[in-house]
């Protein structure tokens, strides 16, 4: 089923849902809601559980939302459960664990932003449904009062639920405006849910595209690892670029569509890249069948370098020379920017450069030793790339695909069978820096560097030596300096 073929909710199937959500999660919500009574609290499950319980989903991470102040939350929680945090005191919000369950509970609060601040100024409330209005969507904004069970639904929510649509309570512009990260919370809520945007959304988050510089590029990165891990990325992607926001967060893809790419002409290179991350998703029982954020973004960047590279040929066509090394550098600048650790910087980039590689592996034309630094070259990145290389066929020409498939296949049985009899993915020389030291008579310093790097692009070329050949080979080549 594509992403926009997904059917409305039937209303019944949501009230059963929900009916059979509150059951399994009575032994939390009941004895909470009764505790917050006895002390004089109003309390309410709400946002994402009331949702998803209304999706027939299940967590065990519940939101509430209460009239007692922070200090009031904190006793009631630590009288139940196992143990108690308020690193979000500042915002109302107190934390607690009990077995399985961990619960947040967050006192009536309104917030907004200054128009040149990062973080809301929070100014704690006394109503349930004020404090529904102030948040992103009708979809998150319905509520289960405690204990009674009566659902709160103010704004809607339960009619744009069953349509699979994304509101705002209030105004689009006003809500944008109190927060605006907002926007991006829109795009991550159309591909997580498979959900559509409503026009009015739509043309806010248009109009207002400028003010997600406001927001700090972590929480701006959070949101787009969200959107990208989410089950249907193509439909968040796509209305960050018709927004024009991701020419404020990830201005590399909507480059794309100006592009055309040299071996797929009947479509740009924006619709290949998203071709190419659908395509890749479908791969990932090869990574464990969860999403993997690096395989993903990795399909999502690997051809930024094509915009930098486009060279016009005489004969009419287009050439992109170097696009992986250019495109693996705007990776790593761009995953900088957004604050992302270095480790997902260099996996990425690494997969950006290397996505290339096998075409000029023609049809089987590598010697062991092209094999072997294909695997060196990969390092602990293998598996994705091979995700990323069978991903990146998007031809319609089905004997191409096909051949390309089965040259691919012969490829990883080459890396098989020489990892069985090499130990491919830690190839190292034959001779460690003590043994080249005891063999020269030398100490440390460059030139053991030098040799231990003359000793691998041997093992390299012609595979595993013996003691005795590595030694000898050693010796000619310090002989010959």
């Amino acid at each position: 089923m594509s992403d926009a073929e997904l059917p409305p909710l039937n209303l019944v199937e949501v009230q059963r849902s929900v009916a059979a959500e509150l059951d399994r999660v009575a032994p939390v919500i009941d004895e909470l809601g009764r505790r917050f009574a006895a002390a004089g609290h109003e309390l309410a499950l709400v946002g994402g559980p009331v949702r998803d319980a209304m999706l027939g989903r299940h967590h065990n991470d519940l939101d509430f939302t209460t009239s007692a102040r922070p200090e009031a939350t904190e006793k009631i929680l630590k009288s139940w459960g196992e143990a108690t945090w308020d690193m979000g005191r500042a915002f109302g919000t107190i934390g607690c664990r009990r077995g399985e369950w961990v619960v947040e509970v967050t006192t009536y609060r309104s917030e907004s932003y200054d128009p040149d601040s990062r973080k809301p100024d929070v100014d704690f409330g006394d109503s349930l449904e004020a404090d529904l209005g102030r948040r992103d969507f009708t979809v998150n904004a319905m509520a289960v009062r405690l204990p009674g069970r009566e659902v709160e639904d103010p704004y809607g929510g339960v009619v744009d639920l069953a349509h699979r649509m994304l509101r705002t309570p209030g105004r689009p512009e006003d809500s944008f405006s109190d927060d605006p990260l907002r926007m991006m919370r829109a795009a991550r809520f159309a591909a997580q849910l498979g959900f559509t945007v409503h026009p009015d959304v739509v043309a806010a988050m248009t109009a207002m595209a400028g003010r997600i510089d406001i927001i700090s590029a972590e929480r701006v990165r959070d949101e787009l690892v969200k959107l990208i891990c989410a089950p249907y990325p193509r439909l968040g992607l796509t209305l960050l670029v018709e927004t024009g926001l991701a020419e404020r967060v990830l201005p590399e893809l909507p480059a794309l569509a100006l592009e055309r790419d040299e071996h797929h002409r009947h479509k740009d290179v924006y619709e290949h890249t998203l071709t190419v991350l659908e395509q890749a998703i479908d791969l990932e029982d090869r990574l464990g069948g969860k999403p993997d954020f690096v395989s993903r973004f990795a399909a999502l960047m690997h051809d930024v370098g094509k915009p930098r590279t486009r060279r016009f040929v005489d004969d009419g066509t287009v050439t992109f020379h170097h696009h992986d090394v250019v495109g693996a550098k705007i990776t790593r600048k761009r995953m900088k920017a957004l604050r992302f650790s270095n480790d997902e910087i260099d996996a990425v980039s690494r997969l950006v450069e290397l996505h290339l590689r096998f075409h000029g592996y023609g049809s089987g034309e590598w010697t062991d030793s092209a094999v072997r630094r294909y695997v060196r070259d990969a390092g602990d990145q293998l598996e994705r790339l091979h995700v990323l290389t069978r991903a990146d066929c998007t031809t319609r020409n089905r004997r191409k695909a096909d051949r390309l498939r089965r040259t691919y296949d012969e490829l990883e049985e080459r890396i098989a069978v020489l990892s069985e009899a090499e130990e491919l993915a830690s190839i190292r020389p034959d001779l460690d820096g003590n043994q080249i030291m005891g063999i020269l008579g030398i100490g440390p310093g460059r030139e053991v560097g030098e040799a231990y790097r003359h000793l691998l692009e041997l093992r390299m070329e012609r595979g595993p030596m013996t003691e005795d050949e590595a030694r000898a080979e050693l010796q000619e080549w310090w002989a010959r300096r």
